[in-house]
Protein backbone atom coordinates (compact mmCIF):
# COMPACT_ATOMS: atom_id res chain seq x y z
CA UNK A 1 0.00 0.00 0.00
CA UNK A 2 1.83 3.60 -1.10
CA UNK A 3 2.13 5.57 1.94
CA UNK A 4 0.04 9.43 1.52
CA UNK A 5 2.12 11.92 0.48
CA UNK A 6 4.41 13.50 3.61
CA UNK A 7 3.78 10.96 5.36
CA UNK A 8 6.11 8.45 7.09
CA UNK A 9 4.94 5.05 5.55
CA UNK A 10 4.97 2.17 8.08
CA UNK A 11 6.49 3.10 11.44
CA UNK A 12 9.11 1.62 11.74
CA UNK A 13 11.56 1.54 15.53
CA UNK A 14 14.89 1.54 13.53
CA UNK A 15 16.44 4.56 11.48
CA UNK A 16 16.96 1.36 8.43
CA UNK A 17 15.02 2.69 5.25
CA UNK A 18 11.30 1.97 4.56
CA UNK A 19 8.49 3.09 2.09
CA UNK A 20 8.47 6.99 2.13
CA UNK A 21 11.22 7.18 4.51
CA UNK A 22 15.13 7.67 3.64
CA UNK A 23 17.81 6.59 5.24
CA UNK A 24 18.27 9.36 7.86
CA UNK A 25 14.97 8.86 8.90
CA UNK A 26 13.52 12.29 7.07
CA UNK A 27 10.97 12.50 4.30
CA UNK A 28 10.35 12.40 1.06
CA UNK A 29 8.71 15.47 -0.11
CA UNK A 30 7.31 18.06 2.69
CA UNK A 31 7.08 17.44 6.08
CA UNK A 32 3.57 16.65 6.80
CA UNK A 33 1.64 19.97 8.47
CA UNK A 34 -0.24 18.45 11.04
CA UNK A 35 2.61 16.49 12.59
CA UNK A 36 4.77 19.62 12.32
CA UNK A 37 1.82 21.20 14.34
CA UNK A 38 1.82 18.39 16.88
CA UNK A 39 5.80 18.70 17.38
CA UNK A 40 5.24 22.54 17.70
CA UNK A 41 2.30 22.25 20.35
CA UNK A 42 4.00 19.60 22.55
CA UNK A 43 7.08 21.49 22.91
CA UNK A 44 5.11 24.89 23.58
CA UNK A 45 3.55 22.78 26.65
CA UNK A 46 6.51 21.27 27.99
CA UNK A 47 8.62 24.06 28.02
CA UNK A 48 5.94 26.32 29.33
CA UNK A 49 6.43 24.34 32.69
CA UNK A 50 9.65 26.52 33.27
CA UNK A 51 7.75 29.85 32.63
CA UNK A 52 4.71 29.62 34.70
CA UNK A 53 6.29 30.81 38.01
CA UNK A 54 7.77 34.32 36.02
CA UNK A 55 4.01 36.28 36.32
CA UNK A 56 3.34 34.32 39.47
CA UNK A 57 6.46 35.18 41.96
CA UNK A 58 5.32 38.30 43.51
CA UNK A 59 2.66 35.67 44.73
CA UNK A 60 4.63 33.45 45.53
CA UNK A 61 7.14 35.88 47.57
CA UNK A 62 3.77 36.71 50.21
CA UNK A 63 2.66 33.20 50.16
CA UNK A 64 5.83 32.06 51.60
CA UNK A 65 6.86 35.25 53.52
CA UNK A 66 10.23 35.37 51.35
CA UNK A 67 11.85 38.54 49.45
CA UNK A 68 11.77 38.86 45.59
CA UNK A 69 16.01 37.54 45.79
CA UNK A 70 14.84 34.69 47.61
CA UNK A 71 11.70 33.97 45.41
CA UNK A 72 13.29 34.49 42.15
CA UNK A 73 15.60 31.49 42.73
CA UNK A 74 12.64 29.41 41.96
CA UNK A 75 13.36 30.99 38.04
CA UNK A 76 17.10 29.64 38.83
CA UNK A 77 16.23 26.31 40.20
CA UNK A 78 13.89 25.19 37.27
CA UNK A 79 16.60 26.34 34.55
CA UNK A 80 19.55 25.03 36.63
CA UNK A 81 17.84 21.59 36.31
CA UNK A 82 16.82 22.36 32.73
CA UNK A 83 20.89 22.59 32.36
CA UNK A 84 21.27 19.33 33.73
CA UNK A 85 18.38 17.50 31.76
CA UNK A 86 20.12 18.39 28.88
CA UNK A 87 23.48 17.05 29.42
CA UNK A 88 21.63 14.15 30.65
CA UNK A 89 18.13 13.11 29.22
CA UNK A 90 19.23 14.72 26.02
CA UNK A 91 21.71 12.49 24.42
CA UNK A 92 18.80 9.66 24.71
CA UNK A 93 17.81 11.42 21.45
CA UNK A 94 20.58 9.64 19.80
CA UNK A 95 20.34 6.06 21.64
CA UNK A 96 16.45 5.16 22.25
CA UNK A 97 13.56 5.33 20.84
CA UNK A 98 12.18 8.68 20.28
CA UNK A 99 8.56 8.42 20.18
CA UNK A 100 8.90 5.93 23.73
CA UNK A 101 11.19 8.70 25.22
CA UNK A 102 9.17 11.59 24.40
CA UNK A 103 5.77 10.26 26.07
CA UNK A 104 8.26 8.82 29.03
CA UNK A 105 9.18 12.56 29.04
CA UNK A 106 5.64 13.97 29.19
CA UNK A 107 4.54 11.70 32.08
CA UNK A 108 7.70 12.60 34.46
CA UNK A 109 7.02 16.46 33.80
CA UNK A 110 3.31 16.19 34.81
CA UNK A 111 4.31 14.16 37.78
CA UNK A 112 6.58 17.09 38.69
CA UNK A 113 4.36 19.61 37.85
CA UNK A 114 1.89 18.39 40.28
CA UNK A 115 4.62 18.09 43.12
CA UNK A 116 5.58 21.78 42.49
CA UNK A 117 1.88 22.77 43.00
CA UNK A 118 1.64 21.06 46.59
CA UNK A 119 4.57 22.15 47.88
CA UNK A 120 4.33 23.70 51.13
CA UNK A 121 7.26 25.70 51.75
CA UNK A 122 10.39 27.80 49.59
CA UNK A 123 12.28 24.76 50.50
CA UNK A 124 10.70 22.34 49.03
CA UNK A 125 9.31 24.24 46.01
CA UNK A 126 12.98 24.63 44.90
CA UNK A 127 13.90 20.99 44.44
CA UNK A 128 10.36 20.40 43.27
CA UNK A 129 11.32 23.38 40.35
CA UNK A 130 14.59 21.59 39.84
CA UNK A 131 13.05 18.81 38.83
CA UNK A 132 9.94 20.01 36.49
CA UNK A 133 13.01 21.97 34.76
CA UNK A 134 15.48 18.66 34.44
CA UNK A 135 12.64 16.22 32.78
CA UNK A 136 11.03 19.43 30.76
CA UNK A 137 13.70 19.27 28.40
CA UNK A 138 11.12 17.05 26.46
CA UNK A 139 10.95 20.06 24.49
CA UNK A 140 14.29 20.19 23.11
CA UNK A 141 14.08 16.11 22.25
CA UNK A 142 11.81 17.34 20.20
CA UNK A 143 13.48 19.67 18.07
CA UNK A 144 16.05 17.03 16.56
CA UNK A 145 13.71 14.71 16.16
CA UNK A 146 11.63 17.12 13.59
CA UNK A 147 15.03 17.89 11.97
CA UNK A 148 15.94 14.67 11.25
CA UNK A 149 12.21 13.89 10.24
CA UNK A 150 12.72 16.78 7.97
CA UNK A 151 14.61 17.14 4.51
CA UNK A 152 17.14 19.24 3.56
CA UNK A 153 15.95 22.36 1.52
CA UNK A 154 13.50 22.39 4.12
CA UNK A 155 15.07 21.76 7.47
CA UNK A 156 15.49 25.47 8.19
CA UNK A 157 11.54 26.16 7.62
CA UNK A 158 10.40 23.13 9.97
CA UNK A 159 12.66 23.87 12.92
CA UNK A 160 11.28 27.17 12.40
CA UNK A 161 8.16 26.14 12.77
CA UNK A 162 8.54 23.91 15.73
CA UNK A 163 10.32 26.54 17.29
CA UNK A 164 7.70 28.96 16.81
CA UNK A 165 5.86 26.65 18.73
CA UNK A 166 7.90 26.53 21.30
CA UNK A 167 8.24 30.84 21.35
CA UNK A 168 4.61 30.63 21.83
CA UNK A 169 4.66 28.11 24.76
CA UNK A 170 7.20 30.14 26.51
CA UNK A 171 5.14 32.96 26.06
CA UNK A 172 1.77 31.99 26.66
CA UNK A 173 3.02 30.39 29.75
CA UNK A 174 2.98 33.77 31.53
CA UNK A 175 -0.28 34.89 30.28
CA UNK A 176 -1.90 31.75 30.98
CA UNK A 177 -0.33 31.71 34.14
CA UNK A 178 -1.61 34.80 35.01
CA UNK A 179 -5.25 34.25 34.75
CA UNK A 180 -5.39 30.64 36.23
CA UNK A 181 -3.66 32.42 39.02
CA UNK A 182 -6.39 34.89 39.32
CA UNK A 183 -8.96 32.07 40.26
CA UNK A 184 -7.79 32.22 43.96
CA UNK A 185 -4.15 30.15 43.85
CA UNK A 186 -0.77 30.38 41.75
CA UNK A 187 -0.98 26.68 42.24
CA UNK A 188 -3.89 25.74 40.17
CA UNK A 189 -1.55 26.68 37.55
CA UNK A 190 0.40 24.01 38.19
CA UNK A 191 -1.88 21.22 38.60
CA UNK A 192 -4.03 22.11 35.66
CA UNK A 193 -0.97 22.06 33.75
CA UNK A 194 -0.24 18.33 35.12
CA UNK A 195 -3.29 17.17 33.24
CA UNK A 196 -2.20 18.76 30.29
CA UNK A 197 0.90 17.19 30.28
CA UNK A 198 -0.96 14.02 30.66
CA UNK A 199 -3.45 14.51 27.75
CA UNK A 200 -0.15 15.50 25.94
CA UNK A 201 1.08 11.94 26.49
CA UNK A 202 -1.62 10.51 25.04
CA UNK A 203 -1.71 12.64 21.93
CA UNK A 204 2.28 12.55 21.36
CA UNK A 205 2.04 8.60 21.24
CA UNK A 206 -0.97 8.60 18.68
CA UNK A 207 0.48 10.99 16.31
CA UNK A 208 4.12 10.38 16.44
CA UNK A 209 5.93 7.93 14.44
CA UNK A 210 8.54 5.51 15.83
CA UNK A 211 11.97 6.99 14.89
CA UNK A 212 15.49 5.40 16.25
CA UNK A 213 19.02 6.18 15.02
CA UNK A 214 21.51 4.04 17.12
CA UNK A 215 24.71 6.07 17.93
CA UNK A 216 26.55 2.97 18.57
CA UNK A 217 27.67 4.11 21.87
CA UNK A 218 27.06 3.51 25.45
CA UNK A 219 25.38 5.50 27.52
CA UNK A 220 28.59 6.88 29.35
CA UNK A 221 30.08 7.32 26.44
CA UNK A 222 27.23 9.16 24.90
CA UNK A 223 26.76 11.63 27.48
CA UNK A 224 30.71 12.05 26.84
CA UNK A 225 30.78 12.87 23.71
CA UNK A 226 28.74 16.09 24.41
CA UNK A 227 32.07 17.63 25.58
CA UNK A 228 33.62 15.96 22.15
CA UNK A 229 31.51 17.80 19.65
CA UNK A 230 32.07 20.93 21.48
CA UNK A 231 35.99 20.41 21.15
CA UNK A 232 35.56 19.51 18.14
CA UNK A 233 32.98 21.56 15.97
CA UNK A 234 34.48 25.73 15.85
CA UNK A 235 30.43 26.64 14.42
CA UNK A 236 28.97 24.85 17.56
CA UNK A 237 31.14 26.82 19.88
CA UNK A 238 30.53 30.05 18.75
CA UNK A 239 26.69 29.35 18.34
CA UNK A 240 26.59 28.35 21.83
CA UNK A 241 28.60 31.77 22.76
CA UNK A 242 24.97 33.29 20.96
CA UNK A 243 22.66 31.30 22.37
CA UNK A 244 24.51 32.02 25.87
CA UNK A 245 24.35 35.65 25.49
CA UNK A 246 20.57 35.79 23.95
CA UNK A 247 19.21 33.70 26.44
CA UNK A 248 21.27 35.60 29.34
CA UNK A 249 19.11 38.60 28.01
CA UNK A 250 16.07 37.20 27.93
CA UNK A 251 16.02 35.44 31.35
CA UNK A 252 17.05 38.91 32.88
CA UNK A 253 14.59 40.38 31.56
CA UNK A 254 11.75 38.12 32.23
CA UNK A 255 12.81 37.34 35.81
CA UNK A 256 12.72 41.01 37.26
CA UNK A 257 10.08 42.63 35.03
CA UNK A 258 7.02 40.36 36.59
CA UNK A 259 8.27 42.95 40.16
CA UNK A 260 8.38 46.10 38.32
CA UNK A 261 4.95 45.62 36.73
CA UNK A 262 3.94 44.81 40.28
CA UNK A 263 5.83 47.05 42.49
CA UNK A 264 5.97 50.22 39.67
CA UNK A 265 3.17 49.71 37.94
CA UNK A 266 0.47 47.98 40.60
CA UNK A 267 -1.05 45.13 38.55
CA UNK A 268 -2.24 42.34 39.23
CA UNK A 269 -0.64 38.82 38.40
CA UNK A 270 -3.44 38.52 35.11
CA UNK A 271 -2.10 41.86 33.79
CA UNK A 272 1.26 40.72 34.24
CA UNK A 273 0.73 37.79 32.62
CA UNK A 274 -0.66 39.48 29.14
CA UNK A 275 2.36 40.69 28.84
CA UNK A 276 3.61 37.61 27.43
CA UNK A 277 1.60 38.25 24.79
CA UNK A 278 3.81 41.10 23.51
CA UNK A 279 6.38 39.19 23.51
CA UNK A 280 4.98 37.25 20.91
CA UNK A 281 6.43 38.87 18.32
CA UNK A 282 9.42 36.45 18.95
CA UNK A 283 7.61 33.63 17.62
CA UNK A 284 7.35 35.32 14.21
CA UNK A 285 10.87 35.74 13.91
CA UNK A 286 11.86 32.53 14.35
CA UNK A 287 10.21 31.91 11.35
CA UNK A 288 11.18 34.26 9.65
CA UNK A 289 15.25 33.21 10.62
CA UNK A 290 14.77 29.90 9.66
CA UNK A 291 13.96 30.82 6.06
CA UNK A 292 16.39 33.11 5.96
CA UNK A 293 18.84 30.64 7.02
CA UNK A 294 17.91 28.28 4.68
CA UNK A 295 18.91 30.59 1.96
CA UNK A 296 22.17 31.54 3.65
CA UNK A 297 21.71 34.90 5.45
CA UNK A 298 22.11 33.56 8.54
CA UNK A 299 25.45 35.86 9.28
CA UNK A 300 23.91 39.12 8.67
CA UNK A 301 20.58 37.99 10.63
CA UNK A 302 22.85 37.21 13.37
CA UNK A 303 24.41 40.68 13.59
CA UNK A 304 21.31 42.55 13.31
CA UNK A 305 19.61 40.68 16.00
CA UNK A 306 22.69 41.25 18.63
CA UNK A 307 22.49 44.62 17.41
CA UNK A 308 18.57 44.95 18.34
CA UNK A 309 19.40 43.04 21.97
CA UNK A 310 21.71 46.08 22.76
CA UNK A 311 18.86 49.14 21.42
CA UNK A 312 16.30 46.95 23.53
CA UNK A 313 17.72 47.46 26.85
CA UNK A 314 17.45 51.57 26.12
CA UNK A 315 13.58 51.24 25.65
CA UNK A 316 13.25 48.75 28.49
CA UNK A 317 15.11 51.44 30.86
CA UNK A 318 12.49 54.09 29.30
CA UNK A 319 10.26 51.44 30.42
CA UNK A 320 10.28 52.28 34.09
CA UNK A 321 8.41 54.95 33.56
CA UNK A 322 6.44 54.83 30.12
CA UNK A 323 4.27 51.64 29.51
CA UNK A 324 4.82 52.46 25.91
CA UNK A 325 9.11 52.12 25.60
CA UNK A 326 7.97 49.56 27.91
CA UNK A 327 6.04 47.21 25.30
CA UNK A 328 8.68 48.65 22.93
CA UNK A 329 11.68 47.27 24.58
CA UNK A 330 9.53 43.75 25.18
CA UNK A 331 8.84 43.40 21.42
CA UNK A 332 12.41 44.33 20.20
CA UNK A 333 14.23 42.04 22.52
CA UNK A 334 12.26 38.68 22.18
CA UNK A 335 12.52 39.18 18.34
CA UNK A 336 15.91 39.43 18.50
CA UNK A 337 16.46 36.65 21.12
CA UNK A 338 14.38 34.07 19.28
CA UNK A 339 15.61 35.47 15.64
CA UNK A 340 19.24 34.59 17.24
CA UNK A 341 18.54 31.54 18.57
CA UNK A 342 16.91 30.06 15.43
CA UNK A 343 19.89 31.16 13.50
CA UNK A 344 21.90 29.03 16.07
CA UNK A 345 19.79 26.19 15.52
CA UNK A 346 20.06 26.23 11.84
CA UNK A 347 23.19 26.63 11.68
CA UNK A 348 24.53 23.54 14.20
CA UNK A 349 22.02 20.81 12.56
CA UNK A 350 24.01 21.38 9.53
CA UNK A 351 26.97 19.92 11.20
CA UNK A 352 26.66 15.80 12.04
CA UNK A 353 23.24 14.77 11.18
CA UNK A 354 23.28 11.37 13.38
CA UNK A 355 24.75 13.72 16.12
CA UNK A 356 21.62 16.53 16.45
CA UNK A 357 20.61 15.40 19.80
CA UNK A 358 23.89 15.54 21.31
CA UNK A 359 24.51 18.63 19.54
CA UNK A 360 21.21 19.95 20.66
CA UNK A 361 22.37 19.27 24.26
CA UNK A 362 25.73 20.78 23.79
CA UNK A 363 24.18 24.23 22.80
CA UNK A 364 21.37 24.01 24.71
CA UNK A 365 23.58 23.24 27.88
CA UNK A 366 25.23 26.66 27.33
CA UNK A 367 21.93 28.34 26.32
CA UNK A 368 20.55 27.59 29.62
CA UNK A 369 23.94 28.38 31.16
CA UNK A 370 23.65 31.53 30.10
CA UNK A 371 19.84 31.98 31.04
CA UNK A 372 20.81 30.70 35.13
CA UNK A 373 23.27 33.55 35.04
CA UNK A 374 21.47 35.51 33.69
CA UNK A 375 18.23 35.40 36.02
CA UNK A 376 20.46 35.06 38.95
CA UNK A 377 22.08 38.43 38.37
CA UNK A 378 18.52 39.63 37.27
CA UNK A 379 17.14 38.88 40.73
CA UNK A 380 20.22 40.25 42.99
CA UNK A 381 21.05 43.37 41.07
CA UNK A 382 17.29 44.46 40.75
CA UNK A 383 16.93 43.68 44.89
CA UNK A 384 19.66 45.94 45.17
CA UNK A 385 19.53 48.60 42.43
CA UNK A 386 15.73 48.31 41.12
CA UNK A 387 14.86 47.94 37.61
CA UNK A 388 17.92 50.35 36.65
CA UNK A 389 20.36 47.07 37.87
CA UNK A 390 18.56 44.78 35.41
CA UNK A 391 18.77 46.74 32.68
CA UNK A 392 22.63 47.22 32.93
CA UNK A 393 22.69 43.45 33.17
CA UNK A 394 20.63 42.85 30.26
CA UNK A 395 22.49 45.39 28.11
CA UNK A 396 25.79 43.41 29.18
CA UNK A 397 24.46 40.58 27.91
CA UNK A 398 23.23 41.87 24.32
CA UNK A 399 26.43 43.45 23.92
CA UNK A 400 28.23 40.75 24.40
CA UNK A 401 26.70 38.99 21.39
CA UNK A 402 27.16 41.91 19.39
CA UNK A 403 31.02 41.95 20.12
CA UNK A 404 31.22 38.50 19.43
CA UNK A 405 29.67 38.96 16.26
CA UNK A 406 31.54 42.22 15.01
CA UNK A 407 34.61 39.99 16.21
CA UNK A 408 34.10 37.09 14.41
CA UNK A 409 33.07 38.82 11.11
CA UNK A 410 36.40 40.96 11.70
CA UNK A 411 38.67 37.37 12.07
CA UNK A 412 36.70 35.68 8.96
CA UNK A 413 37.65 38.33 6.68
CA UNK A 414 41.64 38.44 8.17
CA UNK A 415 41.42 34.47 7.44
CA UNK A 416 39.21 33.41 5.37
CA UNK A 417 40.25 30.01 5.19
CA UNK A 418 40.31 29.17 8.65
CA UNK A 419 36.19 29.87 8.98
CA UNK A 420 35.41 27.17 6.79
CA UNK A 421 31.48 25.84 6.53
CA UNK A 422 30.32 22.27 8.65
CA UNK A 423 31.22 20.42 5.49
CA UNK A 424 34.72 22.04 4.79
CA UNK A 425 33.64 24.30 2.03
CA UNK A 426 34.08 28.52 3.09
CA UNK A 427 30.81 29.86 4.05
CA UNK A 428 29.25 32.05 0.85
CA UNK A 429 28.84 34.94 2.94
CA UNK A 430 31.16 36.69 5.95
CA UNK A 431 31.43 35.22 8.88
CA UNK A 432 32.31 32.17 10.35
CA UNK A 433 28.92 30.05 10.28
Amino acid sequence: MKPKPGTTGPKTATGTPGPGRPAEGGYHGRLDRRLVAVMALATGLSVASNYYAQPLLPDISRSFGVGSGAVGLVVTAAQAGYALGLVLLLPLGDLLERRRLVVTLSFATAAALAWLGSAGSLSMLLPAAFVVGTVSVLAQVLVPFAASLAGDAERGRVVGMVMSGLLVGVLLARTAAGWLAETGSWRVVYFVAAVGMVALAGVLQWRLPRSRQPSGLSYPRLVASVVGLLRDEPVLRLRSAFGMSSFGTFSVLWTSLAFLLAHRYHYSPGVIGMFGLVGAAGAMSASLAGRLADRGWQWPVTGACGALLVLSWGALWAGAGSLLWLLVGLVVVDFAAQGLHITNQSQIYRLRPEARSRLTAAYMFSYFLGGTVGSVLSATLYGAFGWDGACLAGAGFGSAAFILWAMSSLASRRSPAAWAGPEGAPVSRPGPS
